[in-house]
């Protein structure tokens, strides 16, 4: 049986992109929203991009629960404390949660092209103070284009870095996030690392308003 993937908040311009993505790489998707009506419109949108996909819309808690191994949340950082607290008696401990939020500052009337500073250190911190200890916790995706992602028919050239403190989560990640062609997962350590990586999200987008373009970002010489 394919393996399902949950994401919550699906139906945003990165989880939707992430959702088509894995659905071409071969998994079932249950894509989450806080609107079940607007996750089942996305997953039908999801569907008629990879016809040969298996994807599925539901409320967040069901999609949580639907996922075999991994949990994605890609919601907007105003919305990611309210959004974990709410899932507190879907998650599992077999459950690895990873987690794409980023304190733009237009969590505050500001520029998507600054950061703000939360006060755990990081959004990937934050969501650890609330998770539940059993819930192993990775962040990442910070630096791929969501356009990128739902343009089924560009290819993919990029490395997203990952950070956890729980080396089975993180290999998890690797191999399920890995498995979409030209994506290369790249471990960047600790999850407080995270609080320089999620820093390269603003920095990516102003670049790219400048260039209008989806730039990524590539690694050179690391081993195979």
């Amino acid at each position: 049986m394919t393996e399902t993937i949950a994401i919550i908040g699906g139906t945003g311009n990165l989880g939707f992109g992430l959702a088509v993505r894995l659905g071409l790489a071969g998994f079932s998707v249950c894509i989450g929203s806080r609107d079940g009506q607007r996750a089942e419109e996305a997953a039908t949108r999801a569907q008629e991009l990879v016809p040969a996909g298996s994807f599925a819309g539901c409320a967040n808690p069901d999609a949580a629960a639907e996922a075999k191994r991994m949990v994605v949340v890609t919601v907007p950082f105003a919305s990611q404390l309210a959004t974990l607290k709410g899932l507190r008696e879907t998650w599992r401990s077999d459950h690895v949660v990873l987690d794409g939020t980023v304190p733009l500052a237009t969590a505050v009337g500001g520029r998507p092209t600054q950061l703000i500073q939360p006060w755990a250190g990081s959004a990937a911190e934050q969501a650890r103070s609330v998770l539940p200890e059993h819930v192993r916790l990775v962040s990442g995706l910070h630096t791929i284009s969501a356009a990128v992602l739902a343009d089924v028919d560009e290819p993919l050239a990029q490395d997203t870095l990952i950070c956890g403190d729980n080396a089975p989560a993180k290999a998890v990640v690797t191999e399920l996030i890995g498995a979409i062609e030209g994506l290369r997962v790249v471990d960047a350590g600790p999850l407080a690392a995270s609080r320089m990586v999620e820093g390269i999200t603003p920095l990516l987008i102003g670049i790219n308003m400048r260039n209008k373009t989806h730039a990524g970002i590539q690694l050179t010489n690391l081993p195979v």
